[in-house]
């Protein structure tokens, strides 16, 4: 794809918006700086070296880097234990993994906040037929519908969750493609709360996708029994080249390790590849690169709220997660917009994404990820299903500066249309 030429209408409103968001930025980067803290910390705690930096092979054993990565990352969630795995293929794999940590045959999950994520439905084993998904062995699923305004309804939970046999209850923290808002970490915790007084057996666990630093504390520090997401989101920094994390209760973390690997195995194996700098590293940046994020979303919400069209969050609206949606209305806009991301982007900018038949979703789907590691959604990227109201999700940004040029090579592209 040829250069993009922006207009100077659109560099004036780009200008607007610049000084309409300059208060927020203030307060992301001082939530930033809040976990940057906490982050060190917790290098310093842990005496991480540069031995740590390295890594092994074959079966894995005595990685010190490995070891010592999963305290850095319980300590930071303020957690019992961590498993942090090259091993783990996405997010979904690792929310796979809690979930059958927690879960047995004869068990019921519950869904707290209404149909779970396109991905998670084969595992769950309520759409397709993959085999494996927790239906198939046995286990039991309900769920609770959220309020007409998109929030979680307590009651309904209560009620769900006050059946014996539910042994977990599952938040996912982040929109999917869907409109409701992202939940906060105290929205989170008030959910942990009722489904405790209900049924003190249940095992919460959130999919944290999306979420990580976005706020100054986790969810595992608001009642949240296991938190689990993928190393190239927010967590990784976008230097992670793959993974995902389970953090929370030694007793469950222990177990979603058993099923990553083996039973008697779980995290003892595993090598590391000398992966370990990069993880060590893209840890350590996260708090950073996640406000980038946050910067690059709430800049996208407030020129394309100029430019007429509805964004969920709002601009000034509290941000749980670096997920921001833009409302386009019809399948060619959506194209245009992704197209207009690619293009922005440093790798790939050449190509021209269409929509297509993903794995685990039930409509074609397209994705803009001009990015280094594949996939990375922690870099500037933007995908939608191909349904009304032909929404595009986007999400990261490595430097504001990158997704701000990025964001309005795409919105010029609508200006085109």
């Amino acid at each position: 794809m040829e250069h993009i030429t922006i207009s100077e209408d659109l560099i004036r409103l780009s200008e607007r918006a610049m000084a309409d968001i300059a208060p927020r930025f203030a307060e992301i980067g001082r939530v930033a700086l809040k976990n940057t803290e906490k982050v060190l910390d917790a290098f310093r705690k842990n005496r991480v070296s540069d031995s740590c930096l390295t890594g092994t092979t074959g079966y894995g054993y005595n990685d010190k880097g490995r070891e010592v990565l999963d305290a850095v990352y319980a300590d930071v969630f303020a957690c019992e234990a961590a498993l942090v795995r090259i091993g783990f293929v996405n997010g979904t794999h690792a929310i796979a993994c809690a979930l059958f940590a927690a879960l047995k045959a004869g068990d019921v999950l519950l869904s707290a906040t209404g149909a779970p994520y396109d991905t998670l439905r084969g595992v769950i084993g309520i759409e397709g037929g993959y085999g494996g998904s927790l239906k198939d062995y046995g286990i039991g699923y309900a769920q609770a519908e959220l309020r007409p305004d998109g929030k979680p309804d307590l009651e309904a939970i209560v009620k769900a969750a006050s059946d014996p046999k539910v042994a977990a209850v599952f938040i996912q923290r982040s929109r999917g493609y869907s409109t409701r808002p992202a939940l906060s970490v105290t929205e989170i915790g008030d959910i942990c709360r009722a489904v405790k007084a209900s049924n003190p057996r249940a095992a919460v666990i959130v999919d944290n996708c999306y979420g990580e630093f976005t706020e100054e504390t986790e969810p595992t520090e608001h009642g949240a029994d296991l938190v689990a997401g993928s190393l190239i989101k927010n967590p990784g920094g976008g230097l992670a080249p793959t993974g995902g994390y389970v953090a929370g209760r030694r007793d469950l973390v222990e177990a979603a390790a058993g099923r990553l690997t083996a039973p008697g195995i779980g995290g003892e194996c595993g090598a590391t590849l000398f992966n370990n700098r990069l993880l060590f590293q893209g840890f350590f940046m996260a708090p950073h690169v996640v406000g980038e994020a946050l910067k690059t979303a709430v800049f996208t919400a407030r020129l394309l709220e100029l430019m007429g069209y509805r964004t969920s969050p709002k601009w000034d609206a509290p941000r749980p997660d670096i997920i921001q949606a833009v409302e386009l209305g019809t399948p060619e806009l959506l194209r245009l917009f992704c197209r207009g991301i690619q293009a922005g982007a440093p790798v790939d900018a050449y190509v021209s994404p269409e929509p297509w038949d993903m794995p685990g979703y039930n409509c074609p789907v397209i994705m803009a990820a001009g990015t280094f590691v594949q996939g990375a959604s922690i870099e500037l990227s933007c995908d939608g299903p191909m349904r009304p109201p032909y929404c595009a999700y986007l999400q990261g940004g490595l430097t504001f500066e990158a997704g701000r040029l990025g964001i309005m090579t795409a919105a010029q592209n609508l200006l085109g249309k």
